[in-house]
C-alpha cells in the first residue's frame, strides 16, 4: 500500500500578517497610514499602541492630534459607557438633546471670551473637512459674495471647496478646478518665499497680501471669506508669527472679509492655549474645530460670531452631525483639559522637547530646523551636503525623513511625515504624556536620527 505523501508544512503567519495582506488586496490604493506603518494595533492605553506581534509602540501620531488624552482614557470611557447605559438615543440627526446641551456648554466655555460671547455653533458632517465647507457656504451666503483667501503651505480638508483651499499641488493637480481662491505667502521663515526670512519676511507676507487687496489692477474680487491656519500642520508644522495673525486680522476687519481660523488640529490645548487663536489675541469671524473636540470620535463644528448667522433651514445638513457618544467624550475632554492644567502642560513640554531637539541640530547636520508651538512639533530634515539658499536653508530630503521614520518605527516610535516634500518628522503626542514617556520619546527619535546620519557617512 502506498502512503499518501505528507504535504510540507506551512510556515506559521505572524500575528497580524494576514490582515496585512488582506488590506492591501481589498483596501482603496489612496490608504496613507497604512503604508507609513505596516502594524496591526490590539490594545491601545495613554500613549501606548501595542501590536498583533506583542510589540509595543509610544504614539506621536495621536490620530494626527485627535487623541489630546491619549488611547482609551478613562475618563473617555466613562462618559462612553455612561451615555451607553442610560439609554440615551445614539442618534438623532440635529434634534436636542441633553448629551448635545451639555457638550455645547462645555464648548462654548473652553472659548475665548470675547469670541463665544456672541457666538452660534453648528454641527456638522463628522469630519473637519465638512465644517471647512460649512464655513465657506456660511460665510458666502452672509456676504453675497463667492471666492476665497487661502495661503500657501495650508491643509483644510480633502472635499471639493476645502481641497480648493488647500495648498498640496499633488492632491489637488488630478482634477477639475474647485472655485476660485486667490493663494497668498504664509511666513514660513525657513523656506522664506520672498527670500530673506526672518521679521522682514513677516513684514513682506503682510504687506504683499494688504497692497493685492487694494490694487483694482490685482485681479483680487472682494472675496467672501480669508482662511488660515495658526499653525500649519500638513504644512511642515509652520507656526505663524503673531504679529502677522494680528495683521491679517487687521486687513481682513478693514475691508469687511471675515476672517476663519482652521483649528482643527490646533485645538484644544495641542498649541500651549486651549485655541491657537490666544496667542496671538485675534478674534475671528468663524473657528473650525474638530479632531479633539470628539474625545477621539467622529465630531466636527464651526463656531461664528452671530452676526453671520444668515442660513435658511436645511442651509448645511448631513446624517450625521448629531454622534451623541463623541458628544459626551468631547464634554468629558474638554473639561478634563482644562480642570487638569494639560495646556499648560502643553506648553511646557512642548518646550522641553523643542530645546532638546534643537541642541540635537546642532549635532546632526541633517536637521535643517525644529519649529512648532506646544505639542505640536515639526524636525524639517535637509541634505546636509547641499549649499544652503539664501536663507539658510538647505534642500528638503525626503528620502532621509523615510528612512529616520523606519529607524523610529524599529525602536517602537510612531511618528508621521509632513511639510513640502514630506520631509518634516511631525510630534503630535497626547497632552497627557509623562516626563518618562517624553525622555523615551526624546532618546529614541535622537538614536533613529544619528543612525541614518552615520549612514550618510
Amino acid at each position: 500500500m502506498t502512503l499518501a505523501a505528507v504535504p510540507a508544512a506551512v510556515p506559521a503567519q505572524a500575528p497580524g500578517d494576514a490582515i496585512l495582506r488582506r488590506q492591501r488586496v481589498r483596501e482603496s490604493a489612496a490608504r496613507t497610514y497604512a503604508r507609513s506603518f505596516p502594524i496591526v494595533p490590539v490594545r491601545a492605553n495613554g500613549m501606548t499602541v501595542e501590536g498583533a506581534d506583542g510589540r509595543r509602540y509610544l504614539d506621536c501620531l495621536s490620530g494626527a492630534g485627535t487623541l489630546a488624552l491619549g488611547h482609551n482614557h478613562p475618563v473617555v470611557l466613562e462618559a462612553i459607557r455612561r451615555t451607553l447605559d442610560s439609554g440615551a438615543p445614539l442618534h438623532l440627526l440635529d434634534l436636542a438633546t441633553a448629551e448635545k446641551d451639555d457638550f455645547t456648554t462645555a464648548l462654548f466655555e473652553s472659548l475665548p471670551k470675547e469670541f463665544g460671547r456672541q457666538a452660534r455653533v453648528h454641527f456638522c458632517g463628522p469630519a473637519g473637512t465638512d465644517a471647512v465647507e460649512a464655513a465657506l457656504k456660511l460665510m458666502q451666503t452672509a456676504t453675497g459674495r463667492s471666492g476665497a483667501l487661502a495661503f500657501t503651505g495650508a491643509y483644510h480638508g480633502m472635499t471639493a471647496g476645502a481641497l480648493a483651499l488647500t495648498g498640496n499641488v499633488a492632491v489637488k493637480e488630478p482634477l477639475p478646478g474647485g472655485g476660485e481662491v486667490v493663494r497668498l505667502p504664509y511666513p514660513y521663515g525657513y523656506r522664506c518665499p520672498f527670500g530673506v526670512g526672518g521679521e522682514a519676511g513677516t513684514e513682506l507676507a503682510a504687506t504683499y497680501a494688504e497692497r493685492l487687496l487694494d490694487d483694482p489692477s490685482g485681479g483680487v474680487v472682494r472675496p467672501a471669506a480669508m482662511i488660515l491656519e495658526a499653525v500649519q500642520g500638513e504644512g511642515g508644522v509652520v507656526p505663524a508669527p503673531d504679529e502677522w495673525l494680528r495683521a491679517m486680522r487687521r486687513i481682513t476687519a478693514e475691508r469687511g472679509i471675515p476672517l476663519i481660523v482652521d483649528e482643527v488640529q490646533t485645538g484644544v490645548g495641542r498649541t500651549g492655549a486651549m485655541w491657537a487663536v490666544e496667542h496671538s489675541g485675534i478674534v475671528p469671524d468663524a473657528m473650525v474645530l474638530s479632531k479633539a473636540i470628539g474625545g477621539s470620535l467622529p465630531l466636527a463644528v464651526v463656531v461664528y460670531r452671530e452676526e453671520y448667522d444668515r442660513w435658511r433651514p436645511g442651509a448645511h445638513t448631513g446624517t450625521f452631525r448629531g454622534n451623541t457618544l463623541a458628544m459626551a467624550a468631547g464634554a468629558a475632554t474638554l473639561r478634563y483639559v482644562a480642570a487638569n492644567g494639560l495646556v499648560e502642560r502643553a506648553d511646557l513640554v512642548g518646550a522641553r522637547m523643542a530645546e532638546r531637539l534643537r541642541a540635537l541640530a546642532g549635532e546632526l547636520p541633517l536637521i535643517g530646523e525644529v519649529r512648532g508651538r506646544g505639542l505640536m512639533l515639526g524636525v524639517e530634515l535637509v541634505d546636509p551636503t547641499a549649499e544652503p539658499d539664501a536663507c539658510g536653508a538647505r534642500p528638503a530630503a525626503p528620502a532621509l525623513a523615510v528612512k529616520v521614520r523606519e529607524a523610529c518605527l524599529a525602536r517602537g516610535l510612531i511618528v508621521e511625515l509632513g511639510g513640502r516634500h514630506d520631509a518634516v518628522l511631525r510630534l503630535l503626542p497626547p497632552l497627557t504624556i509623562t516626563d518618562e514617556q517624553t525622555a523615551a520619546v526624546l532618546d529614541r527619535l535622537a538614536d533613529a536620527l544619528a543612525a541614518v546620519a552615520a549612514e550618510g557617512r
